[in-house]
C-alpha cells in the first residue's frame, strides 16, 4: 500500500436515535445513525415500522387508492349489469 494516501483509522463514537451509544473504529470521529442493534426489529423481535423518506406512508396511500379504484370499478360493473336487459334463450 502507498503511504500517505489512506485516511486515518481512529476510534469512533456512534450515537443512535434510540439513545444508545457505543465505540467502534472508522475514518470519522463521530457517527449518528437511525437504527442500531439495540433498537432494530430484527435483533429485538419487536414489530416496528422503519420509515425512510416516507416510503411506508407513500405505499399505504397507493394501496388505498388502488383499493378505492377497484371498488369503483366493481360498482360500475354492477350498475351496468342492472341496466342491461336480460338475454332470452
Amino acid at each position: 500500500m502507498k503511504t500517505g494516501i489512506h485516511p486515518e483509522y481512529m476510534a469512533c463514537q456512534v450515537h443512535c436515535s434510540c439513545g444508545h451509544t457505543y465505540v467502534t473504529r472508522s475514518t470519522r470521529p463521530e457517527l449518528r445513525v437511525d437504527l442500531c442493534s439495540e433498537c432494530h426489529p430484527f435483533y429485538t423481535g419487536k414489530q416496528k415500522v422503519v420509515d425512510t423518506a416516507g416510503r411506508v406512508e407513500r405505499f399505504q396511500r397507493r394501496a388505498a387508492a388502488t383499493a378505492a379504484a377497484q371498488k369503483a370499478q366493481q360498482a360500475q360493473k354492477a350498475a351496468a349489469a342492472k341496466k342491461a336487459p336480460a338475454k332470452k334463450a
